[in-house]
């Protein structure tokens, strides 16, 4: 579903990536592993178009994206690509509700229909109780919850993760990669995790370890 070939970046003269090219299949959860510096979150930031390589293409649904111009490109990421951050960037004077708004209303989706499908992600992830609370009223676990349902409003096509536990104490990074399943058996999700976590790599279907800029 997913496609990244020969994908090559420098920033001056250092080279991050060295034609990496990898397949990713709907559904398939993947972890991408790697020591800092490796060239993991650039990666991932090409493939959700954050950022541009130098060379190669990067393909959805055999939809080469690669040459999109910016308004096409924000357009795209904004109704195929959901993120999920390891710091969760939801903005503090809003509510849980309104944080997941925020990807719709920028796709100029109905405004009602919109709140109504936020409150059903959040009840979704279990946060019934929590709708009207502003970030800094829940706990770390409660706003990745958060950051999650806003991945998901706009029903991407792939969920791209940065170091989504990074932050988080064990129990809750389980907890997190049993919601990721949920997520795949209920909808059907495709996702890509940037992890440090040996732990959470390991239940993924498949990991790809970045060295120097390849994968090895």
């Amino acid at each position: 579903m997913l496609q990244a070939k020969n994908i090559s970046k420098s920033y001056g003269n250092l080279q991050v990536l060295s034609d990496v090219s990898l397949n990713v299949k709907k559904g398939e959860i993947v972890a991408i592993v790697g020591k800092s510096g490796s060239g993991k979150t650039t990666l991932l930031h090409i493939m959700g178009t954050l950022d541009k390589a130098d060379e190669g293409i990067v393909q959805l649904n055999d939809q080469n994206i690669t040459n999109f111009k910016p308004k096409e490109l924000a357009q795209f990421r904004n109704e195929k690509l959901g993120f999920i951050f390891q710091f969760h960037h939801l903005l503090a004077e809003f509510t849980a509700v309104e944080n997941v708004m925020i990807p719709a209303l920028i796709g100029k989706k109905n405004i009602n229909a919109s709140k109504e499908k936020a409150i059903e992600l959040l009840s979704y992830l279990g946060l019934s109780e929590r709708l009207e609370h502003k970030p800094n009223q829940m706990s770390g676990g409660e706003q990745q919850r958060v950051a999650i349902a806003r991945s998901l409003i706009n029903n991407p096509s792939v969920i791209l993760a940065d170091e989504p536990t990074g932050n988080l104490d064990d129990s809750i990074s389980e907890e997190f990669f049993d919601l990721i399943l949920r997520l795949r058996k209920d909808l059907g999700q495709t996702f890509i995790i940037v992890t440090h976590s040996k732990d959470l790599a390991s239940k993924c279907d498949r990991t790809l370890t970045l060295s120097r800029g390849k994968i090895v």
